[in-house]
């Protein structure tokens, strides 16, 4: 079957189950919503960033879009953040000294790093959780930390896409009611530390899936690209590919050999030419040199883990 005769059926998507080869778990449909809401935005509007979960066939509860810290862990100091009226016009109107400094190595440098996650990241440093994004969806927000550690140390990121239809990676866009959004990560370190393909990325949520055949697994990459987001007026029976993360994933001495390298974005292609969260400090993004990445597929993949170290 391939992807331009793929109908949506009950019977069409149950045959999918049966063809899929790979190693992911595969869920259908909508999850059940957990969490109605996790973010109200108090001055001005922003998408419903809510939490659910769905069962596979063998009963394995999955949560979506990925299980996160946003409600426990500490918070990052937004550089523009239109929900509580943070929205300096530059660099030189943001108070860099009011930033609380994570402590990893207490004789370690001081570094400061600016982030723009779509949607949304928690950072680690050492495995320490060093903080997460203020805003789980939207509106776009950008953020920086400061911390202090010694070299080598290793820089480990879940973003997540959110989503709207939990289970599908799919939002209400652009009339389409089953629109799958992307993604997009970038940041730079004061010392000199930026993202790029030199950086990892690996996926552990994919959706959504209309035909099972087109995902991939090669040399540790867990492929997409020939999936079509087709039928996204009619997306509530689609697929989802979920992998399992695992506990220490963050931690330095985590083997992530077999991890692909990040894939590369341009700032047209993740669509941040109209953000003031991004544009209003452009000099400490891909004006300090760094990139904007994802796993292979920035729009289908929801879930993805980063690790760089940096010496």
């Amino acid at each position: 079957m391939t992807a331009a005769s793929l109908t949506l059926s009950g019977s069409a998507l149950s045959a999918g189950i049966n063809d899929y080869k790979g190693t992911a778990s595969i869920t259908q449909g909508l999850a059940k919503t957990v969490e109605a809401n996790l973010f109200e935005c108090e001055n001005g509007r922003s998408r419903v960033a809510g939490g659910g979960e769905i069962a596979d066939s063998d009963g394995k509860v999955w949560t979506v879009p990925a299980e996160n810290h946003f409600t426990t862990a500490t918070k990052a100091v937004d550089l523009y953040e239109e929900c509580a009226k943070i929205t300096p016009k530059s660099i030189d109107d943001v108070d860099m000294d009011s930033v609380p400094v994570a402590v990893i190595d207490a004789d370690g440098e001081e570094i400061t790093g600016y982030i723009f996650a779509d949607n949304y990241f928690e950072l680690y440093i050492n495995g320490q959780l060093v903080a997460v994004d203020t805003v789980p969806f939207t509106p776009f927000n950008s953020s920086f930390v400061k911390f202090k550690v010694n070299k080598p140390y290793t820089i480990a990121v879940k973003v997540i896409d959110w989503e709207e239809n939990l289970g599908l990676g799919t939002e209400d866009n652009r009339g389409k009611a089953y629109h799958p959004g992307d993604g997009g990560f970038i940041a730079s370190f004061s010392d000199g530390t930026v993202t790029s393909t030199d950086w990892q990325a690996q996926t552990f949520y994919t959706a959504p899936i209309y035909d099972l055949t087109c995902l991939s697994e090669v040399d540790g990459k867990r492929l997409s690209e020939s999936c079509t987001t087709e039928g996204t007026d009619s997306g509530e029976n689609a697929y989802a590919a979920h992998w399992e993360v695992p506990s220490d994933w963050m931690n330095p001495e985590f083997d992530s050999m077999a991890w692909p390298q990040a894939s590369a974005y341009s700032e047209d292609e993740i669509g941040v030419n109209n953000k003031k969260a991004y544009m209003n400090f452009i000099e400490k993004f891909s004006g300090a040199g760094a990139s904007f990445i994802w796993s292979t597929n920035v729009v289908l993949d929801n879930e993805v883990l980063l690790r760089y170290e940096v010496k």
